[in-house]
């Protein structure tokens, strides 16, 4: 009787069984941390918007606030291109999240004296969980389902 090399029919479909319990409990498991890295990539730029947005108000103190995101990106370091940020955070798009800057109204004088910051989730549930809000008070604040907005509570 001759002797086959290879493997049967059943020790393949074993080691497919072992194969699909183990991608069965790890895939789960990858998809939280995928979103956990996520929001801390979300909050770690809401807090550099913060930063930057505060030291453009002193660089630029007959401007206060910035009008615009863009002003804080790359340039040549004066109130139309303060070079605070990265080129990446100008985009408003980055690790599963959407970030939006909004201006409040200049005063008598055209110092812009307030802003809002949003950072929501592409897909909640997939790249995020929860929003995250920051106005010039400096407070990050957060909701898990819908828009974060200065009601909400405050990131610890």
């Amino acid at each position: 009787m001759k002797k086959q090399k290879g493997f049967s029919l059943i020790e393949l479909l074993i080691v497919v069984a072992i194969i699909l319990i183990i991608a069965a409990i790890a895939i789960p498991n990858l998809l939280k941390a995928r979103i956990s890295a996520n929001e801390s990539s979300a909050v770690g730029t809401v807090r550099t918007i913060s930063t930057a947005t505060v030291q453009y108000s002193a660089q630029c103190p007959n401007l206060g606030f910035p009008a615009n995101v863009t002003v804080l990106g790359p340039g040549p370091g004066d109130c139309t291109g303060a070079g605070i940020i990265d080129a990446v955070l100008v985009t408003n798009t980055k690790s599963g999240y959407n970030f939006a800057y909004a201006a409040g109204a200049a005063n008598a004088a055209g110092v812009i004296t307030t802003y809002t910051y949003n950072a929501n989730p592409i897909n909640r549930g997939i790249t995020g969980q929860r929003s995250f809000y920051l106005d010039q008070t400096g407070v990050i604040r957060y909701n898990q389902t819908a828009a974060a907005a200065a009601g909400d509570l405050a990131l610890q």
